[in-house]
């Protein structure tokens, strides 16, 4: 009574046993350069066809590719249903655990499918993509392995990819450089839904905003986005899951972080940040995870990082599955895109839009929501919802919204990539006054009437 299932503790029994004794399958735990990098990965599409797709989503500086090994049980094309997941690392080319640790998750990902009902469920429930490196030219630039700075940690052109991104809070005036262009369009061409960035240095998982100003809280020192506590709560499921990080403590020379998470902001601002843009202008919530105190250790504690992650980084991409996820389809089944659909409390500055299929996808802790969905021209439609746990059972909440007449479809509903929250800043500033003069007249009205 009360206990284990047994489907339920056999799979948790099987993924326990397998993380503990990963199969070795000939990958070691080296530094791999950029050249034995694609050469593990084409060998594991080899070896693997149905289950992985290979391809390179454009070149660096340098002109090496930016390799993304996909997993899935339909791996080159979206799903309708089937949310998209991604890993990126090495964005900082001399940050070098992140690359080497998605080397190893994808080995066992592969080795365990059909064998271990966890992995399995998520292959079948999920299509994972892994870039193990973004910055393949400032890696193999860092010929001296330090723990704190070099020259690798930028791109062949001197830039610091993760400020070369649009930014909602200010104007960013740099060259988007062609490894940022790179992972823009790929943002662009996918449905992702989650997403986790690995760098090093420190020990902790920070979450959205990295920027801010005072419509976001800044003026309190914590720039807060509308999803702030799923934020905390998927930056609390890799802490918790890893072996230390949770600690918050455990790299001398940095700041306590509570549980081992962090507000961005709240850290240190950072302006033209992956983790924001993807919020914004891609739907997708993107967390960073600080994975080493030293940026590059030596080969030798590889393994050991490998076994203080992989629980968390295989519960991390499960959060996929929380929340709500659907269509939008008219009165004969057609779906309808760019429709906004939103949980109310909820909104986003960018609105949330369906994809080409009429697909959504809200992250969401359990609870009870108010959805709204609004067609172009054809009003709204309010549904309140009660979520459960999907990572439990690998899959979100399922419901679609149907119109029974649709007069337009928008066809290019996207936001422009510019300071957003600046531009809410300054109409806030101008209706003040405004609603100021309003409220007055009000009064007098009630008064004098």
């Amino acid at each position: 009574m009360g206990g284990p299932r047994g489907p339920d503790w056999a799979g948790s029994l099987c993924l326990a046993l397998a993380l503990l004794f990963p199969v070795a399958v000939g990958l070691e735990f080296s530094y791999h350069p950029s050249e034995e990098l694609g050469t593990f990965l084409k060998e594991v599409h080899r070896q693997h066809p149905s289950i992985t797709s290979l391809h390179s989503v454009g070149r660096s500086v340098a002109g090496r590719d930016l390799w993304i090994l996909v997993l899935g049980r339909f791996p080159t094309q979206h799903t309708i249903g089937i949310p998209e997941f991604k890993y990126i690392a090495n964005m900082h080319g001399d940050e070098t655990v992140g690359r080497e640790l998605l080397l190893h998750l994808i080995d066992f990902l592969v080795t365990n499918d059909k064998s271990d009902p966890v992995v399995t469920r998520l292959i079948d429930s999920t299509r994972i993509h892994i870039m193990p490196s973004m910055n393949p030219d400032g890696f193999e630039a860092t010929t001296v392995h330090d723990c704190y700075y070099s020259e690798g940690r930028f791109n062949k052109n001197g830039k610091d990819l993760n400020r070369n991104f649009p930014d909602v809070f200010n104007s960013n005036n740099v060259t988007i450089q062609p490894e940022t262009q790179a992972v823009i369009n790929w943002i662009k061409n996918e449905t992702f839904v989650l997403s986790a960035n690995l760098h090093g240095g420190a020990l902790v998982a920070s979450y959205t905003f990295d920027n801010g100003n005072p419509a976001t809280g800044s003026l309190r020192g914590y720039s807060r986005s509308p999803d702030d506590d799923v934020f905390m709560h998927l930056a609390k499921t890799y802490s918790s899951n890893h072996a230390s990080m949770y600690k918050g403590n455990e790299c001398g020379n940095k700041p306590v972080f509570p549980y081992g998470i962090t507000n961005g902001y709240a850290w240190y601002q950072l302006q033209g940040g992956m983790q924001d843009y993807n919020y914004i202008w891609g739907q997708c919530f993107e967390i960073t995870l600080e994975l080493s105190c030293c940026k590059y250790p030596p080969a030798s504690q590889l393994q050991a990082f490998w076994n203080d992650n992989k629980a968390a980084l295989i519960e991390y991409i499960k959060q996929v599955h929380l929340g709500i996820k659907g269509q939008v389809l008219d009165r004969h089944g057609q779906p309808i895109p760019n429709v906004i659909v939103e949980a109310k409390g909820r909104e986003h500055i960018c609105p949330y839009r369906t994809n080409q299929h009429g697909e959504y996808y809200l992250l969401l802790l359990p609870g009870s929501y108010v959805l709204n969905a609004t067609a172009p021209g054809s009003g709204s439609i309010l549904k309140t919802l009660i979520v459960p746990n999907g990572p439990e059972n690998f899959s979100a909440l399922k419901y679609d919204f149907v119109f029974p007449e649709v007069s337009t479809i928008a066809r290019d509903a996207s936001c422009p990539t510019k300071p957003l929250y600046q531009d809410f800043e300054s109409i806030s500033a101008a209706v003040k006054p405004t609603l100021h003069f309003l409220a007055l007249m009000t009064v007098l009205y009630t008064v004098f009437k």
